[in-house]
């Protein structure tokens, strides 16, 4: 690997159940049960889930329904975001105090680059533990982090040692690592990707490094490089502290299926509305819209229109998507709707960037 990405040092924090654990800190009532934010309806989705919950396999994004027949006494919470969001601040501002290279994910989750930071401190695990004990000791949460020399190599590493625990990947072990890696835990491979990758006797990062570049790029497109590289330990990618934002979306799932045209009109201006006040809120606009329409058998259709005009307002885009949704008859009952804007002009934003440039120390080692 070159010499300059060996020398960086990268930071990922995760929040551990950090909706949940939100939850659980400020009700104590919810403390050592199992707690589940979301809906626990037949529409009702898991947002979030304490780690009591997980035991009996209740994950975010699974229905409220299966979640309570995985775990009876499961409880759910309405969601807080807000709150969620001032204790996300927080934590972003102790990352601050480390480095001006932060780049957030959610609001649980960011990178670090800490190769020169504020304090000077040459060790990135020991930057990991005194952040993680600050989340602690400002907000009363648990933080996990991996530490590496990029991006794909801490995010894997934050996952080893939850929760509340840090995992760091030296430039020695990194090779080792990786070829031991599941095949599903490497960045870009999604489940189709992993499907086919074991059809062709790839489990693990061992037998990812066994396939030359032409033999990747040949079986999986332009990602073929992308994987030759990945498994070697190689990835450009540096912490971007303004991260431009691709897309803003609304979207509604509904409480019982809807066929009308009434039912179907209604639904689309509430949601066109709400990604109005978005598009204005972010002080963004868009040329490309998006309709996402899901059946109520799960079978989801996507359907797009881009212009020559950015735009944000409702007056402007609610005759596309009606364009869009007469392009043809719907096939079943409608259990949810999305509009989205992609394509967007984010000219004002990147204006606003600051070039933040650094030299590498000639020696460093992530320990």
């Amino acid at each position: 690997m070159p010499d300059n990405i060996l020398q960086r040092k990268i930071i990922h924090v995760d929040m551990d159940a950090f909706y949940a654990s939100v939850e659980q800190l400020d009700n104590p009532e919810l403390r050592g049960k199992p707690v589940a934010v979301g809906g626990s309806g037949d529409r009702g989705v898991v947002a979030a889930a304490s780690y009591e919950a997980r035991k009996f396999n209740v994950r975010s994004a699974l229905s409220g329904k299966i979640a309570k027949e995985r775990c009876p006494h499961l409880i759910f919470v309405k969601p807080r975001f807000e709150r969620y969001k001032e204790i996300s601040n927080q934590i972003r501002a102790i990352f601050l105090e480390y480095t001006d290279l932060v780049e957030p994910l959610s609001l649980d989750e960011a990178y670090l680059d800490v190769t020169e930071n504020n304090f000077n401190n040459p060790s990135a695990s020991l930057i990991a533990e005194e952040i993680r004990n600050k989340i602690f000791e400002k907000t009363g949460l648990r933080a996990s982090a991996g530490i590496s020399v990029n991006k794909f190599l801490a995010k894997v590493a934050s996952d080893i040692n939850k929760p509340n625990g840090q995992k760091t990947i030296k430039p020695k072990e990194i090779l080792p690592f990786l070829e031991e890696l599941p095949i599903a835990k490497f960045f870009g491979v999604g489940k189709v990707t992993a499907q086919k990758m074991y059809r062709l006797g790839i489990y693990k990062g061992l037998d990812l490094k066994k396939k030359t570049e032409e033999e990747l790029t040949t079986l999986f497109g332009k990602s073929g490089k992308h994987y030759y590289n990945i498994v070697r330990g190689i990835q450009y990618s540096q912490v971007t502290p303004n991260r431009l934002r691709k897309s803003i979306a609304a979207e509604r799932t509904f409480l019982n299926d809807i066929f009308t045209h009434q039912e179907i009109n209604d639904a689309l201006k509430d949601i066109a509305q709400e990604l109005e006040r978005r598009m204005l809120k972010n002080k963004t606009k868009g040329k490309t819209v998006t309709l996402k329409i899901k059946y109520n058998n799960f079978t989801v259709q996507t359907r797009s229109k881009t212009i020559e005009d950015y735009i944000n307002l409702k007056t402007d885009f609610y005759p596309i998507i009606m364009t869009l949704l007469n392009q043809s008859q719907l096939q079943n009952p409608v259990r949810l709707f999305g509009i989205s804007f992609s394509n967007l002009d984010n000219r004002e934003t990147e204006r606003k960037w600051i070039q933040l440039k650094f030299n590498y120390p000639n020696q460093l080692k992530i320990d």
